[in-house]
């Protein structure tokens, strides 16, 4: 069932590194810094998701 689960993420991860994109570029203008295009919020994305995906697994193990 594992092998499934990590299809169905496949449409969420695209999804989630458009919105990062989109929403970059409004809060990135209040710090000065540029905006990002799609590889790289890709990138951005993977990185988070990395971060999450063990604190999510504690938290539905404990829970």
């Amino acid at each position: 069932m594992g092998y499934f689960r990590i299809l169905a993420a496949i449409p969420g991860f695209f999804l989630s590194a458009l919105l990062v994109m989109w929403l970059w570029g409004p809060i990135a203008q209040h710090f000065g810094m540029p905006a990002i295009d799609y590889p790289y919020s890709m990138l951005v994305t993977v990185t988070l998701w990395l971060a999450v995906a063990p604190l999510a697994a504690a938290g539905h193990k404990w829970g």
